[in-house]
Order: C-alpha cells, then structure tokens, then sequence
C-alpha cells in the first residue's frame, strides 16, 4: 500500500486533506491512484492513517480514515551511522540501504582517506537526504532519518559526552567481534549507539590513534574482506541482530 508522510494538522475529524504539492504530484500524478483506493498516511507523531481516497481536485486529495494507530516500525533503540562517503551510486545504495535497516540518522565523516573531497560531498547532502525521504516511503518507516553536515572523527567522537555509545568497525586492525563485545557490554533499550566506517582504504594510523586514546571500541566484522558499502549494510545488520533481535531470543 502507498504510504506517505503528512502534518497533523491535516487531520481534522475522521478526514485528511493531502494538499502537500510533492505528495500529490506523486499520488494522483505518478501513482494515479483513483477515488476508493487506499493510502496509508503517517504524521510527524508516528501515527499511522489507514485511509481510503474519497475525492481528487486539481490540488488536494481528500482521504477518509478507517483506522489510526501509533507505527511500530522502528528499532528499540537509536541507530547512527558515522561514515566516510563513496563516489556516486555506491554512497546513494548505501544511504538507502541504511535507511531501510532503521538508522535514524548518518553523519558524513571526513577521514583521511576519504574518496570526495569536502566541497562535492556538501553539495550531495541535499540528495542523501531526499533518497531518505523515497527509501521511507518504500519501506513504511515511522519517521524520516536525518543526514547531517559533513563532521569529522573527532565531532563523531564527542559525541560520548552527549550519552551516545560509539563504536568502530576496523578491519586488519580489530579482533574484537561484535558479539564478544555485546556479550561483554549489553546494549539498553532506548540507548544511542554511533558506528563509524571508514573509506575503501580504510581509517590512518592517526585515524586509529585517535580511537585508541578515546577508548572507541574497535571491532571485527571477521575475516572476510568488504568493501565499504558492504561493510556498511553487514554492520548494520549485525548491530540489529545483537542489540535488538537476539536480546529478544
């Protein structure tokens, strides 16, 4: 089913008004959905719409709600990601990919061997951000992830003193695994946990000092050999799996 983000100020009753001008391109131009199909509409509270079409004008489109409940589909915990973008495509799958797999938020991160330079990633932020936005829609997330400006290691690090868990994954350098690290410092429900992943050439030795005086945790994603992107979307997953899904277990 089509799902869209709204305002709560559009619901008034049991009826909304949808008359947000990319929205209703994308309904009644792309989609051409027609007067008795359904939506499912979410607001800025994580309220879920279940909704059937009851009118189309030249500028609004007027739904019916049939049912309304609060949206489960995000993790129990405050998923970040600190990464050194990718050239082109690579970095837009990655963005998606995160988006899908619930991070509520990616830094851009400048490292030493960063493949961009800072000038063209600050210029690609505005796209990161609208992939966000469509990959949201796709996967009937709760919210919007939000794409930060461009930081570097050191902001990424600070971010302890906010109450953030940050982590790192450092291959050829790590032999720390996620799961003995987990089994050693259990994760809460509600916590904020930052990854940080490096370029293709991976992190400096200053990159890895850096983390060494800070007391980052430095961990494994095993012997295989990933590239970045990859990388990104296994750790991703193996953070889920280890903070969230086998707690449950």
């Amino acid at each position: 089913m089509p799902h869209f983000f709204i305002n709560s100020k559009d619901v008034i009753d049991n009826k909304i008004v949808i008359s947000d001008k990319d929205n209703f391109k994308h309904i009644a131009k792309s989609l051409r959905i027609k007067k008795g199909e359904k939506l499912l509409l979410i607001d800025e509270n994580q309220i879920q719409y279940e909704t059937v079409v009851d009118e189309i004008t030249n500028k609004e489109i007027t739904v019916y709600v049939e049912n309304n409940y609060y949206s489960d589909r995000r993790l129990d915990f405050g998923l970040y990601l600190a990464q050194s973008p990718l050239r082109s495509d690579a970095q837009s799958r990655l963005i998606e990919k995160a988006t899908e797999l619930g991070a509520e938020g990616i830094y851009p991160v400048y490292t030493d061997n960063c493949a961009i330079c800072r000038s063209v990633i600050e210029k690609k932020i505005p796209k990161w951000q609208r992939i966000m936005l469509e990959a949201s829609k796709q996967c009937e997330r709760a919210y919007i992830p939000t794409c930060y400006g461009l930081t570097n290691l050191e902001n990424i690090i600070k971010l302890k003193n906010e109450g953030y868990r940050v982590i790192a994954f450092c291959e050829h350098f790590a032999s720390l695994s996620l799961h003995e690290y987990c089994s050693k410092s259990p994760v809460k429900p509600g916590e904020k946990i930052v990854i940080i992943i490096g370029p293709e050439g991976g992190f400096s030795q200053k990159e890895f000092e850096l983390f060494e005086v800070a007391n980052i945790p430095m961990l494994t994603l095993g012997n295989l050999i990933l590239k970045a992107d990859t990388a990104v979307t296994v750790a991703l997953g193996n953070v889920i799996y280890e903070f969230e899904n086998y707690r449950k277990n």
